[in-house]
């Protein structure tokens, strides 16, 4: 029998752990004291083992050595060269501090930033694009509120669910995570924005669950442009207003320049300039009201700036769709920790495989031919770049065209 047209001397998973850096892993590993107490298990064949069960959709510990040991032979070829227990990745998951997979994904991000940013040069891809920077959080739920204070309540059994809330950057021309912070669900948002972590010329877009005047102010003084949606209760005092109307007399968009005005508790007051640009949403059929700092640029690049916010919805969505989120390999915060942070881990690598690639493929079909495929025998480029390939040799063998020759027949 002919060999697949795709054929690869190691299986495609062998192909996605070569993006990682083993003696750095190791590294990071020996300087948080994850390498205390082990004989065997070392932190990369543990990442190696969570980055498999994460891509695979496992939902259980019993899922994950079951199959461990009907792949034993290909495993083999990646360094895991014995059986792993139920225990011993649970206590791995326990033990081994969340602080190096954390190290572990910022040196991956460095790494590779630059492969995921899109392309400043291109003629669609506005000025602003590169400066940009979106804050926002998601809260993955628990159904326990003893590791982290909840949100809501269990629908069956009424006890209080508990939460643990990803806090998130990223920048809107790389779409991962750039910093990333968790707390229990309970906690306020606000607390993310840093006006000392940013820098001149850079914008910031968020929800209006970031509001703070002070902030604000300081972002101004650094020359930070942001952009939020406006709360209905902020008290402030109009300066200037203006309507444009279309050709039918109709509002097209109002601008107000505003001045908000806040007392700390040092007797200080503060006082915020900004503009509010209310613009019609037609799909929704109501008005939307936009906060920035911005005096100058024009409303429909606000307006934009703000839309490019739903990227980081979008980053969570594909995150929960594709990864196994729902169901933890661990009770404890650290096992929650690590497990997130490897399904972090798991999707910068396939959005970076998924930009070497020539043909177009969405997230989720990639994430979801790659689970199927990640223990064949298959070059991942050729595959995925010509998925086709092998239907069109089958046809043309049937059809009596003469086969196309192969170096494996």
């Amino acid at each position: 029998m002919r060999k697949n047209s795709h054929f690869s001397g190691q299986p495609l998973y062998g192909q996605v752990i070569k993006l990682l850096d083993k003696s750095k892993i190791l590294a990071y590993s020996r300087e948080n004291g994850g390498e205390r107490y082990t004989k065997r298990f070392n932190c990369w064949i543990h990442l190696v083992v969570m980055l498999y069960a994460v891509i695979l959709r496992f939902d259980s510990l019993r899922e994950i050595t079951s199959s461990l040991l009907a792949e034993t032979r290909k495993l083999a070829h990646l360094g895991i060269t014995f059986k792993i227990g139920r225990s011993t990745l649970a206590d791995a998951n326990k033990r081994r501090p969340e602080a190096i997979f954390e190290a572990i994904y910022r040196d991956l991000y460095g790494t590779y930033r630059h492969v995921l940013s899109s392309d400043s040069r291109s003629d669609k891809t506005p000025k602003w694009m590169k400066r940009l920077q979106i804050i926002d959080s998601t809260t993955i739920t628990l159904f326990s509120n003893l590791l982290f204070k909840g949100v809501g309540r269990h629908p069956k059994i009424g006890k209080k669910k508990g939460g643990i809330k990803v806090h998130t950057v990223i920048h809107a021309n790389e779409g991962v995570p750039s910093d990333i912070k968790f707390t229990s669900a309970a906690t306020n948002d606000s607390f993310m924005l840093k006006p000392s972590t940013l820098c001149k010329g850079d914008i910031v877009a968020m929800d209006r669950a970031y509001i703070d005047y002070e902030k604000f102010q300081q972002l101004t003084e650094r020359g930070v442009i942001y952009v939020t949606k406006l709360k209905k209760s902020l008290k402030y005092t109009v300066l200037e207003d203006m309507m444009y109307q279309t050709k039918d007399g109709l509002m097209e968009v109002r601008i107000q320049v505003v001045e908000f005005t806040k007392q700390l508790k040092g007797g200080e007051t503060i006082r915020h300039k900004a503009r509010i640009i209310t613009h019609v949403n037609v799909e929704k059929h109501k008005l939307i009201p936009l906060l920035t700092n911005d005096m100058d640029s024009d409303p429909d690049e606000i307006i934009e700036i703000y839309r490019k916010r739903w990227e980081i919805e979008l980053l969570f969505k594909q995150m929960k769709q594709n990864f196994p989120l729902k169901y933890f390999y661990g009770e404890s915060a650290n096992a929650i920790k690590i497990q997130i942070w490897v399904t972090l881990i798991a999707n910068l690598l396939l959005m970076v495989m998924q930009k070497g690639l020539k043909r177009r493929w969405s997230f989720s079909g990639l994430a979801t031919m790659v689970r199927i495929t990640l223990m064949y025998y298959v070059d991942f480029y050729s595959l995925f770049n010509n998925p086709e390939k092998e239907w069109e040799i089958i046809l043309s063998e049937a059809s009596g065209a003469p086969p196309i020759p192969s170096l494996f027949d």
